[in-house]
């Protein structure tokens, strides 16, 4: 693999300010950025990632590649959940396990953001339609973590409300955000897209930047939490994640031949959330335990995969 792809990720600024947050946690300083402030460049972030998407969607042709990648999504984020469920289910109990198959199985938003900028930095373009399927991903995985959940709990006091739950993944903020963006930026004509261009891209890798810099914030004080479970955690949100992303960038290239597609399946299959799926476990799956999948999805698999993984990535996507 070529080094200048891991030096060039590792130098980047977005990564650098997600590391100080991390000391800035060990070191006990009262750094911080504004719960509200937070929420507000999360939501923008979204916003200008779905419109600039809607945007590349409507200069697309809505072709057989299109339909399949889509479909590719869907099973990528329905598989996932079923193997890791079994590989988590004997160590963990089987709500902890439901859980984390389901934040591996759905994806990450926000590194997802960040594999754009660097597609950005490779001088590659985002295709709209993979805004699309980012958001079309996020609803199959925590609906098969929950199917998977019902049919191995013993337990009849703690049935699932499948409806609800079904409903709330359907209605989660983030892909309702995202998908009304993509379809609003595929709506807007170039001239009117033009007229907010310095909101949606040029102060863009400056919000990337203060938003990692609250994720590394966030990140140091979960992992603590992770490690009284033992080393199990670490490993899987280690090795995992890079599995997924290495065996779906080849598997990929039998639905496109674009890198930038391949590398952003890659992305998806890697990535894992920690937004939507504590949402919806917390109000569908009470017994799972937050202080387990949420810090492996966040402080440990997403550094990870925004450090070395996306070089990783990058490389098998463009050499095959």
């Amino acid at each position: 693999m070529n080094l200048d792809l891991l030096i060039n990720n590792l130098s980047n600024p977005a990564l650098l300010f997600f590391i100080l947050g991390i000391i800035a946690v060990y070191l006990k300083s009262d750094l911080e950025i504004p719960p509200n402030s937070s929420k507000f460049i999360s939501i923008y972030l979204l916003f200008s990632i779905g419109f600039k998407g809607g945007q590349e969607l409507s200069h697309e042709a809505f072709d057989k590649e299109i339909v399949l990648s889509m479909f590719f999504g869907i099973l990528i984020a329905l598989f996932i959940p079923i193997y890791t469920f079994f590989i988590l289910k004997k160590k963990f109990g089987v709500f902890n396990a439901g859980a984390i198959a389901a934040a591996y199985g759905s994806v990450s938003a926000v590194t997802f953001v960040t594999a754009v900028s660097y597609l950005e930095s490779q001088e590659l373009v985002l295709h709209g339609h993979m805004v699309a399927i980012m958001a079309l991903m996020e609803s199959p995985a925590i609906i098969a973590g929950l199917v998977l959940i019902s049919i191995f709990n013993k337990e009849k006091s703690s049935q699932i409300k499948k409806r609800k739950a079904i409903y709330h993944s359907l209605t989660n903020g983030s892909v309702l955000l995202i998908l009304g963006s993509l379809v609003i930026g595929f709506l807007a004509s170039a001239e009117q897209a033009e007229g907010i261009k310095p909101f949606t891209d040029d102060i863009f890798k400056g919000f990337l930047a203060v938003f990692l810099l609250d994720m590394g914030i966030t990140s140091g004080k979960k992992l603590r939490s992770m490690f009284s479970f033992g080393v199990y955690p670490f490993v899987f949100a280690t090795i995992i994640p890079i599995i997924n992303g290495c065996v779906f960038a080849i598997l990929s290239s039998y639905v496109t031949h674009d890198i930038s597609n391949r590398f952003i399946f890659a992305i998806l299959a890697a990535s894992a959330s920690y937004i939507a799926v504590p949402a919806a476990m917390k109000i569908t799956v009470p017994k799972a335990n937050p202080g387990l999948f949420l810090p492996m999805a966040l402080a440990v698999t997403f550094p990870i995969n925004i450090t070395i993984g996306m070089p990783i990535y990058f490389y098998l996507s463009s050499i095959i």
